[in-house]
């Protein structure tokens, strides 16, 4: 297929547009690279630098490339930024998306797929969190995310778009080319890896008295190849739908740094400070729902195994991107 990703610069999307052309598809990105790296966009893909504020520039974009399908990676997604600046988040995260949305309708592209969050749940009334749970998100992050998932289910209503939501918590890991770095670092795992790479003095730990067996928070972790690979299988999804990605299992705080520490022989200095306002004590996705409709599978289940790769591409770019 020729599949336009969008926001392919970044973390998630640049795997993504890796898997894709190693499948034998087309692949072009468009990126404005305020958040991803020209240096992330894989040799064999076009590169098209454009910004969804421009409607111009993503319609000229798909009439000149022509796509079969979109993926749509590109969003703001700092929780704790979207709580000072929400003007942020919902002109990008929905005004753009729209922008995006009406260029796809333009074009008679009737194929989407669009990185979601679990974020939209907010604090679970249980976990694992699947998707008959009620939507309540506590932050403008999740919210507009939540509000370009129902955009999406009119716009499937009434233009004929067929799309695919997919919501996940913690991608983590590395394909042998592409990682993770941001310009803005809030996730556990490199910030944990840049201590054993001697560019952080330690790691902190925000609230250690959580009900949880070691007292630090649970997150489900989904190695970026396993998240890349159901954005490509939702592609062939025979009709519009939402779903839920995760491991299944949940790794704590301290359980992280401990692999940290094993895999990269370092001792890794912690600091405990108190609780961040708004974060729950268990995190955990269910993708019952997509293994049973669309066969995915996690093929990463340890904390281990995800650590490993992600350590092995920061050991061979330890300055990222550098751009």
């Amino acid at each position: 297929m020729k599949i336009l990703v969008v926001g392919g610069a970044g973390y998630i999307g640049s795997v993504c547009a890796e898997l894709l052309l190693d499948e034998g598809h087309t692949v072009s990105i468009f990126d404005n690279l305020s958040e991803g790296h020209r240096r992330a966009v894989d040799a064999r893909a076009e590169f098209i630098e454009g910004d969804l504020a421009s409607i111009e520039a993503i319609r000229a974009a798909l009439a000149s490339l022509q796509p079969e399908a979109v993926m749509h990676f590109a969003a703001s997604a700092l929780v704790a930024e979207s709580m000072t600046n929400p003007s942020k988040y919902f002109r990008n995260n929905i005004s753009n998306g729209l922008n995006l949305l009406d260029a796809i309708i333009a074009a008679g592209i009737k194929r989407l797929v669009f990185s979601s969050t679990c974020a939209i749940f907010g604090p679970p009334e249980r976990v694992p969190i699947d998707e008959t749970l009620p939507k309540c998100p506590i932050n403008p992050y999740g919210e507009s995310k939540l509000a370009f998932e129902k955009i999406l289910r009119w716009y499937g209503e009434i233009h004929g778009l067929r799309f695919v939501s997919l919501r996940y918590f913690n991608a983590a890991g590395a394909s042998e080319r592409f990682g993770e770095e941001h310009r803005i670092e809030t996730h556990l795992i490199p910030n944990v890896l840049k201590v054993a790479l001697g560019q952080k003095p330690h790691v902190e730990i925000y609230g250690a008295d959580y009900e949880t067996p070691d007292g630090t928070c649970i997150r489900d972790y989904i190695h970026i190849l396993d998240l890349a690979r159901a954005h490509i299988m939702a592609l062939q999804a025979p009709s519009s739908e939402f779903y839920n990605l995760g491991t299944g299992g949940g790794t704590s705080v301290r359980e992280v740094i401990e692999s940290c520490r094993k895999i990269t022989g370092h001792k890794i200095p912690v600091v405990e400070k108190p609780r961040r306002l708004g974060d729950p004590a268990r995190l955990i996705a269910a993708s019952e729902k997509i293994q049973r409709e669309l066969g995915w599978r996690p093929k990463f289940q340890s904390i281990d195994a995800i650590i490993k790769s992600a350590w092995s591409w920061h050991q061979k770019f330890p300055n990222g991107y550098g751009d």
